[in-house]
């Protein structure tokens, strides 16, 4: 308890410290508020439009939660298959890799083409943007496990299946946890990079709008949203893998 207390304070000392060196440069510099509020005006905008930001916000935070829970979950079933079958690996790790190799932002639209601009290209987005970090850190994880248990494992002639079980998910689990401590900082990405080309709301289109309109405060309103929900996602993450595996993860 005494550990997140700290934890929070510095945390919330160095958004203190943020916020006053934000302000000082808008009023030395006398930056417009058009090219950058101060954080005056932004928490202005939260008041006058905090339900609307909200909405906003909610709407967001659930294609980042399915997001994030179906590409932690397609990743874990891809490397699990790609180290039972080397003839599925050679086939399936090409398409893997040009699926990060092309821009976001030019899959964006052809999800929002085939699947609309409802929830569901946003979805897609976020697990395509967050399986890969998952896949990669728990085939590591299985692929790499003490070989005195691989060794084990063939002196009581234990087939794939359960040397996998026994064996090697035990030990890949802190390569699955670093995957998806990596995942949960882009999840929100995916979710956004989505609305951004084509949504009926979310922060990206907030930001979208606002922009438009010269609301620039509203537009900052929306990026503290948006790395508020970062940060609670990660920290959330965070604390759920170091109970996962207590003795790979340390402080």
């Amino acid at each position: 308890m005494t550990a997140v207390f700290w934890r929070l304070t510095r945390i919330l000392a160095g958004v203190v410290g943020f916020a006053l060196g934000w302000e000082f440069l808008v009023r030395a510099f006398d930056i417009p508020p058009y090219m950058l509020p101060s954080p005056v005006r932004v928490a202005e905008a939260f008041a006058d439009r905090w339900d609307f930001l909200l909405e906003h916000a909610l709407l967001t935070a659930y294609e980042t939660l399915i997001g994030f829970f179906f590409g932690v979950i397609a990743g874990s079933l891809l490397a699990i298959v790609m180290w039972l079958s080397p003839m599925a690996r050679r086939a399936v790790l090409p398409v893997v890799l040009v699926t990060q190799a092309l821009p976001v932002f030019a899959i964006a639209p052809i999800l929002v083409l085939w699947l609309g601009f409802g929830l569901a290209s946003k979805i897609v987005m976020a697990v395509l943007v967050i399986f890969f970090a998952v896949t990669s850190s728990f085939f590591d994880g299985l692929r790499r496990s003490d070989q005195g248990l691989a060794d084990l494992a063939r002196l009581y002639r234990l087939g794939r299946w359960k040397e996998l079980i026994y064996f090697r998910i035990p030990a890949g689990l802190p390569g699955l946890a670093s995957g998806i401590r990596i995942a949960a900082v882009f999840a929100p990405i995916g979710a956004i990079v989505g609305e951004w080309v084509g949504a009926k709301g979310g922060l990206a289109f907030i930001m979208l709008q606002s922009n438009a309109r010269m609301q620039t405060d509203v537009m900052f309103a929306a990026l503290i949203l948006l790395a508020v929900m970062v940060l609670t996602l990660r920290f959330t993450v965070d604390g759920l893998t170091r109970r996962l595996v207590p003795w790979q993860l340390e402080d």
